[in-house]
Order: C-alpha cells, then sequence, then structure tokens
C-alpha cells in the first residue's frame, strides 16, 4: 500500500518572498486509518502562499490495518511531535493542522506548546463520541482484532482517502483512551483556531465540537461550517472553503506585530 507515492510524507519548503521575509511554517496531521492522501491538496494549496508545509506519514499507516493494530497514541503523537520540532527549527512561527485524529493530535500539540503554535487548524476533530460501541471496545478488541473500517466518508463522486478498510480495535480504543487527559488539558490552548466542521459527518458525532470550544482558553475562534462536505472535508465539495479559509487564518496570526 506505501508505494505510492501519494501516501508518502510531503515537504514543501517555505517561501519567505512571499510572507514578509519570514519563515512560516505548516504542519498537517492525517487521521486514523488515513495517510497524507487526505491531506495533500490543503498541504499544496497552502504551499502556493509561500507557507512551508509538513505533512508526515503516522506509524502503521499507509501499510496494512494488521501493523496499525500494533501501534498506539503514543506512537502517533511521538511521530508528529518529532515531526514539530522540525518544523519549529526551521521556520520563524509554525501553525498546527489536523483532520479526524488528527485534529485531536494537533491540539494535544497545542496544550503541551502553547509558545510555539501561533494557531491551530482543525477538520471534524474527534475527541468524544456518542456511540455505545465505544463503551465496549476495551472488551471487544480482545475479541475481535478488527471491525468495519471509517474511511472515505466523502459525499464528492470520484475522490477517494484510500484508508484501511477495516478498523483495528486495539489501535482505535488507544485513541480512544487518550480522549480524558486531553480533554482535561484543552484549557491550556490558547493559541487562535479555527474549527472546520462538516454538516453531516458518518464517522464524528457531534459530542466533540462543544466539548473543544466549551474547554480551550483561546479567545480567537472561529467555526466555519461545511454545508456540502461529509468527513473527510479536506477531499470533498467544500475542500476549496478549507483551502482558501485556513491560508487567510495563517496569515492573520502570524503577522509580524
Amino acid at each position: 500500500m506505501s508505494s505510492h507515492p501519494e501516501y508518502e510524507p510531503l515537504t514543501i519548503a517555505a517561501r519567505p518572498e512571499l510572507t514578509g521575509g519570514r519563515r512560516i511554517g505548516v504542519l498537517l496531521s492525517h487521521g486514523f486509518t488515513g495517510s497524507p492522501v487526505s491531506m495533500r491538496p490543503w498541504g499544496r494549496a497552502l504551499a502556493e502562499s509561500g507557507y512551508g508545509v509538513r505533512i508526515p506519514l503516522l506509524p502503521g499507516h499507509a501499510t496494512t490495518w494488521q501493523d496499525l493494530n500494533t501501534k498506539r497514541w503514543d506512537d502517533w503523537y511521538g511521530a508528529l511531535t518529532a515531526a514539530f520540532d522540525e518544523v519549529v527549527a526551521d521556520h520563524d512561527v509554525v501553525v498546527v493542522g489536523g483532520l479526524s485524529m488528527g485534529g485531536a493530535l494537533v491540539l494535544r500539540l497545542a496544550a503541551d506548546h502553547p509558545d510555539e503554535i501561533a494557531g491551530v487548524m482543525v477538520v471534524n476533530p474527534a475527541v468524544a463520541t456518542k456511540r455505545l460501541d465505544a463503551k465496549v471496545m476495551g472488551l471487544l478488541k480482545h475479541l475481535v482484532p478488527s471491525v468495519a473500517g471509517l474511511a472515505n466518508d466523502i459525499k464528492k463522486p470520484g475522490s477517494e482517502e484510500h484508508g484501511y478498510t477495516r478498523t483495528p480495535l486495539k489501535a482505535i480504543h488507544s485513541f480512544v483512551q487518550s480522549w480524558r487527559l486531553l480533554i482535561a488539558d484543552l484549557p491550556k490552548i490558547t493559541a487562535p483556531l479555527i474549527y472546520f466542521r462538516s454538516a453531516e459527518d458518518h464517522v464524528v458525532d457531534d459530542a466533540s465540537q462543544p466539548i473543544i470550544l466549551g474547554a480551550i482558553s483561546s479567545t480567537d475562534v472561529e467555526v466555519v461550517p461545511l454545508a456540502d462536505s461529509y468527513h473527510v472535508a479536506t477531499l470533498d465539495n467544500d475542500a476549496e472553503t478549507i483551502f482558501k479559509r485556513s491560508a487567510e487564518f495563517v496569515a492573520r496570526v502570524t503577522a509580524a506585530g
């Protein structure tokens, strides 16, 4: 699966001549069972404004769902933190963004590194769920290795996320277990936030948004509804809205002075 170039990590150098002489970096994270495929169009669009873009491939992704089932939240967060450290070292100012689990990962970064992040961009982030099966996942993961996949919740015909067709239970349970501590630490987030939310999402229900917006300490918060997209909105009908509004957001929150 990882042989296709679209699955590979993406790095695009900053062009400070387009951003007032400053090197502005953006770190983007894909979601659970996905890959950089879902983030590349967003990353390339931001790069057109001169921003340096980094999209890592999280451990266990773009291989097999069985491989992902050997990985845990600490593996994904560790990989994203390593990429974040490199982006911070290479740029004058940094903004982070993520889709779904990637949104949770960058919220974790923003809570842990409030002085190093100028802004946070999330698309349908997950930190909670109303699904009853989540409550028995800790037991179920010992009985079956996987359930039906979550990937490719896209309204736009012909658009393809290329995620796993199965959801590995030990891995996703690790993600669910990370929520409690993340929610407890959301008040540590002070950076400006732009929150993109699909009107119809068959993967992440409406439990997360009020928790996130009610807990963060950020005073600069913008919610952008996406009326014509499902969960993987970065590849869906409202993708251009995400690209345009996020580029404007990065420009505003990284403006000197």
